[in-house]
């Protein structure tokens, strides 16, 4: 067999350049590499099973790289990811139906209110500082708070 780099077959050097990109694509997650890396792998398979040139090769690499991306990116577009929870990156939105304490009296409709460690531009009813409050809504960054509803017992 003709040698490539010092007489190392060619279908070993397309399947360590394929191992390499599978590493790589799994210390720096992309969901690119891997499917350069499955085009690196078929590419060895070509050259290991067909006496083809080392132009022939990167031609195989280049057409095989192209249908591998399209080809992945068929299958994400099929199999789309739904989060578990839709409100994963919307923290305002996560905050209704919270209790909060008032830290700054709301006065005229606005004031501040105490989520966890931080805190929160409000609007509500008049309510004095430390009064505890439920949030019923968001505006922008501002939270809109009503009274807690009476416990009946």
């Amino acid at each position: 067999m003709g040698g490539l780099f010092g007489g190392v077959d060619p279908a070993i050097l397309w399947a360590a350049l394929a191992i390499v990109l599978a590493i790589a694509e799994i210390v720096v997650p992309g969901v690119f590499l891997i499917w350069l890396s499955l085009a690196a792998g078929l590419t060895a398979v070509v050259a290991l099973l067909l006496p083809v040139t080392p132009p022939f090769q990167l031609l195989a690499f280049s057409i095989l790289s192209v249908l591998s991306m399209f080809g992945g990116r068929l299958w994400y577009l099929a199999r789309p990811v739904e989060p578990e929870d839709p409100l994963l990156n919307d923290r305002a939105a996560r905050m209704i139906g919270r209790k909060v304490v008032v830290i700054e009296a709301i006065t005229h409709g606005e004031g501040r209110v105490r989520v966890d460690d931080g805190t929160w531009p409000a609007r509500g009813p008049d309510t004095p500082e430390g009064a505890h409050m439920l949030v019923t809504d968001i505006s922008g960054a501002t939270l809109i708070v009503a009274p807690l509803p009476a416990i009946e017992g």
